[in-house]
């Protein structure tokens, strides 16, 4: 078992919160001495005020009202001093526990476990009912600590969490509970007046300012934040328990928000998180029943205003709430890892519907930033072409920057080997977040796709269409053909032709159309082939044995 300090009596009274003996005994004896003689100058004037009632008794005497009015003057200023000095020793217990903390070898040996935390915050909402007060519990995550354990090792993780600990033990007042609940997760409770709430966002702008404080890890320098969540104790959370789920729903905003920061928590989260929780069951069930469908945006050459190709937008055919688009589920599947099989199952539906259309028309397909993660990503997608019988030559993929981000050089050999069988591949939503021309570099691209948000402010902002002129030069001096996203109208088009841009997709073209719906446009076109018998490959068989293992 792991020597600890008992944080119970670090921060505040200690278990018993007693002051010393002498003062104790002191205080005691002049208490039971007052109740005596109030008893006994009670009892005598009760008599007399009874006797008077009754007709024929002497009045009181003046003498005894006055002794007993300053028995309990005596009384009251007595339990006034009794609290006060109460109270300035448990201040001085708190403060000299504090600083023993404070000069701890280890700061996180000193801090509670999750099961003492859970019994020392039951202790504190019942006083502070008792006192018309109130407990504040502030649940802590640092972001992204385990990529510091995977750079760096286990030993520069430790010396980040003591860091945090030492953090929350310097800026949480004496009287707070500290608690590690595991890993990097950490919890922190203090009483406080339930009308002061900015107090607790002081207290909490100042913890996030410095957790964020650079660390020495053997001579690196390393930098982490945390994301917060905050909660009261009061009606909506009368116990421990409802108070830790509190702060675990306001922990959780404040990281979907964007981390390094921190929430509060309101009833709104918890129905937005249980309808988030109803929706993830349902898409969990959505996807292995086919009910996440393919739609088919049109991309059009615009030198020619010929159909080029499609770009595939996931849509999911609700059971109840009719059509969705990928807006309203998509950030759900990245989250909880759904996004793999929702593309796959993607994929493969839409190269099957395509597989009889114009060879001359291709394939845009999104892959996630969750999905670069996957070392065997090209050999799964190459595996459906072979399935299916799509040529890769007519797919194109499309990645953020933003995506690139997490693993580059997997990046890099994932795109490779792709690229080895013929898809070609698109930097997408350029113009955005991490514009960089290492990428354009690093990266074997076939085409720059500018932001669909940038394209549209064309129409009233010089900026933007100065931002879109400088990418169209930018791709014609690389030789990557340049299509523009979200083209509004035609007064949009005509500017993108005017610059360059060799194709365009928007609501310029139409809205993106159901599998049924692109058969028939294309029907009408003539744009469809006989599909190629079940037994004769569509195209040669891709070299799936000798391809290199990515990652």
């Amino acid at each position: 078992m792991r020597s600890r300090l008992p944080l119970g009596t670090i921060f505040g009274t200690g278990r018993s919160g007693r002051l010393r003996p002498s003062s104790d005994a002191l205080l005691l004896g002049i208490g039971i001495a007052s109740l005596l003689l109030l008893v006994g100058i009670g009892s005598t004037l009760l008599a007399s005020t009874l006797g008077v009632w009754l007709g024929g008794g002497p009045p009181p005497q003046r003498l005894l009202v006055v002794a007993l009015l300053l028995n309990l003057a005596l009384m009251l200023l007595g339990w006034n001093r009794h609290q006060a000095q109460r109270a300035a020793a448990q201040a001085q217990e708190a403060a000299e526990e504090h600083a023993r903390a404070l000069a701890a070898p280890d700061p996180l040996a000193i801090l509670l476990d999750r099961k003492d935390f859970a019994s020392e915050g039951a202790a504190m909402i019942e006083r502070a009912g008792r006192s018309r007060g109130a407990v504040a519990l502030l649940l802590i995550d640092l972001d992204h600590f385990k990529a510091i354990n995977d750079m760096h090792g286990q030993p520069a993780g430790d010396v980040v969490l003591r860091h945090a600990a030492t953090a929350m033990i310097e800026t949480m007042p004496p009287g707070s509970r500290i608690a590690r609940m595991g890993g990097d997760s950490f919890a922190c409770a203090l009483s406080i007046a339930p009308a002061q709430p900015a107090q607790i966002q002081r207290l909490a702008e100042r913890l996030l300012a410095r957790l964020s404080q650079p660390v020495d890890v053997g001579g690196l320098r390393c930098q982490v934040t945390a994301s917060v969540g905050v909660a009261c104790s009061g009606a909506d959370c009368p116990s421990i328990k409802a108070l830790m789920r509190a702060a675990d729903i306001a922990l959780y905003t404040a990281k979907r928000n964007g981390r390094d920061r921190f929430a509060w928590f309101d009833r709104s989260m918890e129905r937005e998180l249980h309808s988030r929780n109803d929706l993830e069951e349902a898409l969990r069930i959505a996807i292995p029943q086919g009910q996440i469908l393919p739609f088919f945006e049109q991309q059009m050459d615009l030198a020619t205003g010929d159909l080029d190709g499609f770009e595939v937008l996931p849509r999911w055919q609700h059971p109840a709430r009719g059509l969705l688009e990928g807006e309203s589920f998509l950030p759900l599947a990245e989250d909880t890892g759904l996004i793999a099989d929702l593309s796959l199952s993607l994929m493969r539906q839409a190269f099957d519907a395509a597989r009889d259309w114009d060879p001359s028309l291709c394939l845009s397909i999104n892959l996630s930033r969750c999905q670069l993660r996957d070392a065997w990503l090209a050999q799964k997608i190459l595996k459906l072409l072979t399935e299916t019988g799509f040529p890769a030559h007519r797919l194109q993929v499309e990645i953020t920057e933003s995506a690139l981000f997490d693993n580059l050089p997997l990046a890099q050999s994932i795109i490779g080997s792709l690229k080895n069988q013929g898809v070609r591949v698109a930097l997408d939503d350029f113009g955005t977040g991490y514009s960089s021309l290492a990428h354009l570099r690093a990266l074997p691209l076939d085409r720059i796709k500018i932001d669909a948000g940038l394209v549209q402010s064309m129409a009233d902002s010089a900026d933007a269409t100065a931002i879109v002129n400088a990418i169209a030069r930018l791709g014609e001096s690389l030789n990557l053909p340049v299509t523009a996203q979200g083209v509004p109208n035609e007064a949009v088009e005509a500017r993108l032709r005017g610059i360059g841009c060799a194709k365009a997709q928007g609501l310029r073209y139409g809205p993106p159309l159901s599998t049924a719906g692109v058969r028939r446009m294309l029907a009408e076109r003539r744009q469809l082939v006989a599909r190629p018998a079940p037994d004769a490959p569509a195209q040669p068989p891709l070299d799936l044995t000798n391809q290199r293992l990515v990652g």
